[in-house]
């Protein structure tokens, strides 16, 4: 578990780096006199339809990537084919994408996106956004396994981010003269960064092509053909239960790229919670599928129990600071009036990370076993229940009722997923540290929330986050709510010098 929690740790500064990068560049996007919402929807809607590009055209070749890379290994060690087809195969997979996009344009998507016309005039600029990012998400499952999910993370927290930071600032110097220059480099951004990654372990020696089929992937062809299709129908549904929130506020509500901005900007905020689970989940990846393969259930439960009760703490903490500070930063900042109107969005999203999290890390533990078709089978049921809930709740509650219809459908999709796990391996995530992480949690919210709630400024922002932070970590190490908690702040306080990091 130490190196997990290594890479875990790593990971998450890296991933906080570029969530702060992002934050920034949502400031820059939302200020007064900055982008207009319609314009910073737009990008919000590059990222959607990209998803489901991706969940398309990859036929879950990252999946592939994740369950098989160990047999590679063991059997086909150096050069062998597994990277040639998991690349091969969603580049073939976009250009038919591609083809029935073009085809169905003016029937579908002009029709479907007529509240927002930005969408379908820069629509076939998506295109290379959207390879870019198919070909990122494959190499980043093909990272993982190489046990490189630090420099992955950087690439797509941090790399990204900066390529935007950049164009928003050029956009804004005059340099880049209009919207419409800035938009279509932005498309091509995923694409510098799968260059970039490419070339990394070109030079490590870690990309290497073979167009002779291996004995592997002769040996276990059939169960490759059967883990995809299962899994590529269960991330395609996953995917597309994750975006459709946008898309269908793009398409139902008046002024569609305005009001996509709003509930875009609740999202960036509630991603800010999700950050330690990318982290750990990057982390998790190659140990759980070595384990399966070393049938070492032990490992398993062990990796199960750390990911849930960390990723809650991290999660509650997180949400607890952005809603304690969240009216006053938009006023402190001089954020746009209209984004206040993202906070109960961000309400429901933010309860939605943390049972995400919570519920530790399930989908992972399914994807790498072989009883991956349940992933299937549970994503159905998330595809029912958003699909259905996300549409008749944005008719009628506007951007408020895609946040309400993903707090309902993740919480039933975790559930049926938790349940399943316990049936399977009397696995369950959850402690008595779950317990009183959330009794913690309202406490510290409480006393911040009664002491500071009606004062404004940057000073009392700093006040209330620090107070908060002080009380929940000192009632974290008191309670050792984690195993992994002390430990890193024994090494904490080694780093910075206030003792000799030992238990005494």
């Amino acid at each position: 578990m130490s190196t997990i929690r290594k890479q875990s740790i790593i990971s998450s500064v890296v991933v906080y780096a570029g969530f702060a990068l992002g934050i920034f560049n949502m400031y820059l996007f939302t200020r007064q006199g900055g982008f207009t919402k319609e314009q910073f929807g737009l990008t919000g809607g590059f990222i959607a339809v990209a998803n489901i590009m991706f969940s398309v055209a990859s036929f879950a070749t990252p999946s592939y990537v994740a369950k098989f890379f160990p047999y590679y290994k063991a059997h086909a060690p150096g050069k062998n084919d597994m990277l040639t087809w998991a690349l091969l195969v969603p580049v073939f997979g976009f250009l038919v994408v591609t083809l029935l996009c073009i085809a169905f344009k003016g029937i579908v998507i002009d029709k479907i996106f007529s509240n927002s016309p930005q969408l379908p005039y820069y629509f076939y600029w998506i295109f290379p956004f959207g390879l870019g990012y198919t070909l990122f998400m494959v190499l980043e499952a093909y990272a993982w396994q190489q046990r490189k999910a630090v420099f992955s993370n950087f690439m797509k927290e941090v790399g990204f981010r900066l390529f935007v930071t950049v164009l928003i600032l050029l956009t804004t110097a005059g340099v880049i003269r209009s919207f419409d220059g800035f938009i279509k480099i932005y498309a091509f951004a995923y694409l510098f960064i799968v260059l970039i990654v490419i070339f990394h372990f070109s030079r490590q020696g870690r990309f290497t092509l073979s167009f002779s089929v291996s004995r592997v992937t002769r040996k276990f062809f059939k169960k490759i053909l059967t883990l995809i299709s299962y899994v590529w129908g269960g991330s395609l549904i996953y995917n597309l239960a994750n975006v459709f929130d946008t898309i269908v506020i793009a398409a139902v509500l008046p002024n569609g790229l305005a009001a996509a901005a709003i509930f875009t900007f609740a999202q960036n905020m509630s991603s800010l919670i999700q950050a330690p689970q990318r982290a750990v989940i990057s982390s998790s990846m190659g140990p759980l599928s070595q384990a399966w393969k070393d049938k070492d259930l032990s490992k398993i439960n062990r990796i199960y129990h750390r990911s849930s009760i960390n990723q809650l703490l991290f999660s509650c903490a997180m949400f607890s600071l952005i809603w304690l500070n969240f009216t006053d930063g938009i006023h402190t900042f001089q954020l746009q009036g209209d984004y206040e109107g993202a906070k109960m969005v961000f309400l429901f999203l933010g309860l939605t990370r943390i049972i995400d999290m919570g519920t530790g890390v399930n989908a992972q533990i399914i994807g790498t076993s072989t009883l991956w078709k349940f992933e299937f089978i549970s994503g159905m049921v998330l595809l029912a229940l958003s699909l259905g809930l996300n549409y008749q709740l944005t008719r009628h509650y506007g951007i408020f009722g895609p946040a309400v219809s993903n707090l309902i459908a993740f919480t039933i999709y975790n559930a049926i997923r938790c349940w399943f796990l316990w049936k399977k391996f009397r696995m369950q995530p959850f402690t008595a540290g779950t317990l009183y992480t959330i009794l913690v949690t309202a406490g510290c919210f409480a006393a911040c929330w009664y002491l500071f709630h009606d004062k404004q400024g940057i000073l009392w922002i700093v006040i209330r986050s620090a107070l908060f932070t002080v009380l929940f970590v000192g009632c974290t190490l008191l309670l050792k709510l984690s195993p992994d908690v002390l430990p890193v702040w024994l090494t904490v306080r080694k780093r910075l010098g206030l003792g000799n990091g030992s238990r005494s």
